[in-house]
C-alpha cells in the first residue's frame, strides 16, 4: 500500500530533501510538488491525495492558512525549523509534526504513524464476502451483505446497498452465478434479493428493507424455504 503524497515548502533545497525521502520510502507515492499553498490548495482539488508533508513556514499564506482553507483535508504531517509551533500543529489535527533537519528514524515514525490511520480510516473486513464489479469504468468491491437487492435494468443491472446504487453492465443472469445460492434469491425475473434483508412475504410481493418487490408465483415456495434456512 502506498499513500499519495505531495510536499507543500517554498525552499526547493527543502522539497528536493523531502522528495528523496519520499521517494525511498515503500508506503508512499510522490504525486506532485507545490512551492506555495495557492497552487497546492489547487492540486488537493484536482488530484486524489492521501498525505501532505506541509511547510508550516511559508510566506503570504502559511502552512496553518492552507489547512484552514480546506473543506476535506487529507493528513498532514507538518514540517518546521521552530519547535514552539508544535502545540498549535494539534489544534489542527495534524497526523505528526517533524522539526528541521529530519532525520530518517523520525520521518519513518512519522510514515508509519499515517499508514496506521489510513487503515484504520479506510479498514473493510477482509473476512467479509465482497465481489468486485466494473462501474462508470472504475472497479468497485461490493460487501455482499451491503447489497439489499438487484434490479434488472434492460442492459445493465442496479445493485442496491447501503450506500450507494451501483449500475453495471450486466445481465441477470451472469450476476446471479456470482453471487451465494444461500444468501441471495432471484424472486422475479427482473429481482435479485438478499435473504437476509427480507422482512416478511406474501403470494405477491417481499418486502426488503422497506421496498415492497414483486414475487412471481411459482418463486414462492423457493423462498419460503430458504428463508428457514438463513
Amino acid at each position: 500500500m502506498k499513500l499519495r503524497s505531495i510536499i507543500v515548502d517554498d525552499s526547493s533545497m527543502q522539497r528536493m530533501a523531502v522528495a528523496k525521502l519520499v521517494n525511498n520510502h515503500p508506503n508512499l507515492a510522490l504525486v506532485a510538488e507545490y512551492s506555495n499553498a495557492i497552487e497546492a490548495k489547487n492540486g488537493i482539488k484536482n488530484n486524489e491525495i492521501d498525505l501532505i508533508f506541509l511547510d508550516v513556514e511559508m510566506p503570504i499564506i502559511s502552512g496553518f492558512d492552507l489547512l484552514e482553507s480546506l473543506d476535506n483535508s487529507p493528513q498532514v504531517i507538518l514540517i518546521t525549523g521552530k519547535p514552539d509551533y508544535a502545540l498549535k500543529a494539534f489544534d489542527y489535527d495534524v497526523t505528526d509534526y517533524l522539526h528541521k533537519p529530519i532525520t530518517m528514524s523520525r520521518f519513518d515514525a512519522s510514515v508509519r504513524r499515517a499508514v496506521a490511520k489510513f487503515e484504520q480510516l479506510h479498514r473493510i473486513n477482509e473476512d467479509e464476502e465482497h465481489i468486485f464489479v466494473k462501474s462508470n469504468l472504475k472497479k468497485r468491491k461490493v460487501i455482499l451483505n451491503d447489497i439489499k437487492w438487484i434490479e434488472a435494468l434492460g442492459d445493465y443491472i442496479k445493485l442496491v446497498t447501503d450506500e450507494a446504487n451501483i449500475v453495471i453492465l450486466s445481465t441477470m443472469k451472469s450476476f446471479e452465478e456470482q453471487l451465494p445460492d444461500d444468501k441471495f434469491l432471484r424472486i422475479h425475473k427482473s429481482y435479485i434479493i438478499n435473504l437476509e434483508k427480507v422482512e416478511k412475504f406474501n403470494s405477491k410481493n417481499v418486502e426488503v428493507s422497506g421496498r415492497s418487490i414483486p414475487l412471481s408465483r411459482n418463486k414462492k415456495t423457493e423462498l419460503a424455504e430458504a428463508l428457514n434456512n438463513v
